[in-house]
């Protein structure tokens, strides 16, 4: 899975039947620290996520595990919300304070 930040949505009005009705969101990823790295995605949103939020993405098959993504064209899906990032013994994230570190 892949540590990211949403940053916005992305609207397709014209795109494969099973892509209608997903919500997509694009997605910059991070590294433990929460730094943004130069790799963007975007990313069908499985669990209702808003931007700014620190999510998890599945990429490649697993992306077509979810219940919003099974059997669809999608290489990558928004699995989950983060609420707390903890590298080494110490919270670098925490949802309900940001970046702490």
């Amino acid at each position: 899975m892949i540590l990211a930040q949403v940053l916005g949505t992305v609207v397709s009005t014209r795109k494969d039947r099973g892509l209608v009705g997903l919500k997509l969101m694009l997605c910059r990823e991070l590294d433990a620290t929460l730094k943004p790295l130069g790799n963007y995605v975007v990313a069908v949103d499985a669990v209702g996520a808003g931007t700014d939020e620190v999510v998890l993405v599945a990429s490649g098959s697993s992306a077509r595990l979810t219940e919003a993504s099974k059997d669809k064209p999608v290489d990558a899906v928004i699995t989950g919300i983060v609420d707390v990032v903890e590298v080494g013994g110490r919270d670098v994230y925490s949802k309900r304070e940001g970046v702490t570190a």
